[in-house]
Formats: C-alpha cells, structure tokens, sequence
C-alpha cells in the first residue's frame, strides 16, 4: 500500500484554486497526427467530484455554436497544461446540473449586499 500511496502522490499536480460557479479556461495538450497542440476551453464549472485526490474530477459546460458542450476533466492529468480563473462566481449550490435547462446558461448568483450609509 506504501508503493501505491507514494505513486499517487506524485502524480498529483497544483492547479489553480477554483470553485463549483467559476469560469475557468482549461488549457489541454492535444496530440493529432504525430504533432502536439495547447487547446483552450472555457466554460462554467458546473461539477465538482472525487475530492482533491487522484480520482477527482471536474466538469466544465460551454455553449458552442448555440449547443452546449460539456467536458469531464481530471483534476490531476497530465495533458492540463494550466488552469486559469477568468471570473471567478459565488453560487449556492454545489452541483450546478440546472443550468443544463436554462437557455442563458447563467448560473443564480447571489445578490451582493449593498450597505447604504445615511
């Protein structure tokens, strides 16, 4: 079990610090024909699964030529090259599967408390 854990761990990557409700351009090596390619795709975190270990895992949802697009990425792969936060989102719930029905694909966010002072 020693030998399994120590593979594990390295195997795990820091990636950047996000969120269920964020939205994240995940920067994936792409091999085709013999060459190697960076592909951006940005989108609206809408599942988070599997913790922080090896077997975590996070699903990113795009509308694309007016069809969503949803993609399951490993947290720990080593074809994510980066992992930005392009805006960053405060939702109230942790799996965000409604948006999936909504035509904006805009998430409920909560409502920022303005404090009015006299």
């Amino acid at each position: 079990m020693k030998l399994v854990k120590h593979i594990s761990e390295a195997q795990l990557k820091t990636l950047a610090d996000f969120k269920v409700g964020d939205t994240v351009k995940v920067h994936q090596r792409i091999k085709e024909a013999g060459k190697e390619r960076v592909q951006i795709f940005e989108g609206l975190v809408i599942a988070k699964k599997g913790g922080t270990g090896t077997n975590g895992t996070f699903m990113v949802r795009k509308i694309s030529y007016g069809v969503g697009v949803e993609r399951i990425f490993p947290l720990h792969s080593p074809n994510i090259v980066k992992l930005e936060v392009s805006k960053p989102g405060a939702v109230s719930r942790a799996k965000l599967y409604y948006v999936r029905k909504r035509l904006d694909n805009l998430p409920r966010f909560r409502k920022s408390k303005v404090v009015k002072k006299a």
